[in-house]
C-alpha cells in the first residue's frame, strides 16, 4: 500500500501540536512546574524518537503504525483539553474545530498506518 499523500494533514497536525506544546505546559504550571515541563518532554520527545518506518524520514526508535496513531491522539486531545483550560472560549472552540479537521485528514495516513505503514 502506497503511503498517502498527506500535506495537508501533516500542516493542521503541525498546528494542533504547537498549540499542545503551548497550552499544556501553561495549563499545568500552576499546578506543578515540574509536571508542566515534562509535559513538553512527552509531548515533544515521544514523536521525535519514537516513529514508524515510512512515516518519517529519521527513525531513532520504530514502533507499529497504531503507537504512532497514540501518539498523535496525545496531542490532539492534549491540545483540546488544555485550550479548554487556558483560553477563552471562543479560542478554544477553535483549537477543537482544528483537533476535529486534524482527526478527519488524519483518516487517510492512520489507514496506511495501521495497514503496515
Amino acid at each position: 500500500m502506497e503511503r498517502p499523500d498527506d500535506r495537508r494533514a501533516s500542516a493542521l497536525r503541525f498546528a494542533t501540536e504547537l498549540v499542545a506544546w503551548v497550552a499544556t505546559p501553561w495549563a499545568l504550571w500552576s499546578h506543578s512546574w515540574p509536571l508542566a515541563m515534562l509535559s513538553v518532554l512527552v509531548l515533544i520527545g515521544l514523536p521525535t524518537v519514537f516513529s514508524t518506518p515510512g512515516d518519517k524520514a529519521n527513525v531513532l526508535v520504530a514502533v507499529p503504525g497504531w503507537a504512532t496513531i497514540l501518539l498523535v491522539l496525545l496531542q490532539l486531545v492534549a491540545a483540546v483539553v488544555s485550550a479548554w483550560i487556558v483560553m477563552p472560549a471562543w479560542a478554544a472552540v477553535l483549537v477543537s474545530l482544528l483537533v476535529a479537521s486534524t482527526l478527519v485528514t488524519e483518516v487517510p495516513r492512520w489507514r496506511w498506518l495501521l495497514a503496515g505503514g
